[in-house]
């Protein structure tokens, strides 16, 4: 955990969200400035700052991210979506916690 990251405070429950899921490894939850009708956050609990700090011991981890996306995905009828994960500030990542945008419906304006 970093005592300043905003997604190490929501898993923590330190700070309220709107969570669609939960597991000992992930958390789910919406977007709070959503560039589509359904606009989930799909977040590991392990603090990773970016995707250039993925080692080889969290591949288990990144593939339980996207079986978890596919998993919560088919339990809300959503057949039809994109994944998205940026990979620093310029690339359009603000928050330094790796996840993945799962993006359903017309996308408005850059994710």
């Amino acid at each position: 955990m970093k005592i300043d990251c905003i997604f190490c405070k929501i898993i923590n429950k330190e700070i309220n969200s709107d969570i669609i899921f939960e597991d000992e490894k992930t958390i789910v939850f919406k977007d709070i400035y959503p560039k589509a009708p359904v606009h989930w956050l799909i977040v590991p609990k392990k603090h990773i700052e970016t995707h250039m700090e993925i080692t080889e011991e969290d591949q288990e981890l990144m593939g339980h991210l996207h079986i978890i996306t596919q998993k919560v995905a088919k339990k809300n009828s959503i057949n039809n979506y994109k994944l998205i994960m940026n990979c620093g500030y310029e690339a359009g990542q603000r928050v330094f916690h790796i996840h993945l945008h799962l993006l359903s419906g017309k996308i408005l304006g850059e994710v």
